[in-house]
């Protein structure tokens, strides 16, 4: 299973390797990603959200798969695309959905979300700096401002840029990505249904792209659960875990990958194995 589809590049690397009666089943909610689907009848594409991995390969008569990969990253398509709200490069709608089937956009919550809910969102999925101040900002600015576009955003906060206003964008155009997709729910919700759909001895490859995704790839692969343990001896939350961290660190793109791809600095990969329970 490639649960991110995007430029096909993965599924085209797995399909290259898969042998004539296998299947790859590739998920993505973008309709842009149907453009780059290749003429191979071993690949089983469905248009939506991989947080219903279950649901649809249950519809598709497959109960449990060899390999699950998942590349959380924004396709390079998206970023490069500018009318999509992705980028902070281009002028455009602050929009950021996924699937544009959706009704939520990024001016949805920066013109509705509450000081508080800003703030929280900004600091916990962009881990800007300044949040809190970001956050009054836009609550004070949006009903004389127009926030409609990345333009008129950007132009709006310049005044409490922190920094490379570049960084600093994109760490604030993270956190709107992030929650207007709802990807750190998405991803719980994948990561808990990868221990039945996995054969013993299948394995779950996850790219993570920051902190907050990696530490739940990280939590859940080493004790099936996102909480981290309790401190307290007289309390014995151990939970049954079917899967084994194969990866003991995260695997890191080397120099070299950097330089080629500057967009895979910050990627991790974190693999694990569904192992047989006696």
């Amino acid at each position: 299973m490639d649960c991110t589809f995007g430029g096909g590049g993965h599924s085209g690397a797995i399909l290259a390797k898969l042998g004539k009666t296998g299947r790859l089943v590739a998920f993505d909610q973008d309709p842009d990603a149907v453009k780059n689907l290749p003429d191979d009848e071993r690949l089983i594409f469905v248009s939506h959200n991989f947080r219903h991995l279950q649901r649809f390969l249950k519809l598709e008569g497959i109960t449990a798969v060899d390999g699950i990969l998942a590349d959380l990253g924004v396709s390079s398509h998206q970023f490069d695309e500018g009318g999509r709200g992705f980028s902070t490069r281009f002028d455009a709608l602050l929009d950021m959905r996924m699937d544009t089937r959706q009704t939520l956009t990024a001016f949805d919550v920066v013109n509705t979300y509450t000081e508080q809910q800003l703030h929280k969102l900004f600091e916990q999925y962009g881990e800007v700096t300044n949040a809190k101040t970001l956050a009054k900002t836009i609550v004070s600015v949006r009903n004389v401002a127009s926030l409609k576009t990345t333009d008129g955003f950007k132009n709006a906060l310049r005044e409490i840029v922190k920094g490379n206003p570049n960084k600093y964008f994109a760490q604030v155009f993270q956190a709107l990505r992030i929650e207007v997709n709802d990807e750190t729910g998405a991803l719980k919700e994948m990561l808990q249904q990868i221990p039945s759909l996995l054969k013993p001895g299948g394995r779950a490859a996850i790219i993570t792209f920051h902190s907050l995704e990696d530490r739940l790839v990280k939590n859940f692969f080493r004790r099936g659960s996102f909480d981290e343990p309790e401190e307290n001896p007289f309390i014995n939350t151990e939970t049954v875990n079917e899967l084994k961290v194969i990866t003991k660190k995260p695997v890191l793109p080397s120099a070299a990958e950097q330089q080629r791809n500057p967009r895979s600095r910050s990627a991790k990969l974190r693999v694990a194995e569904k192992v047989m329970l006696v």
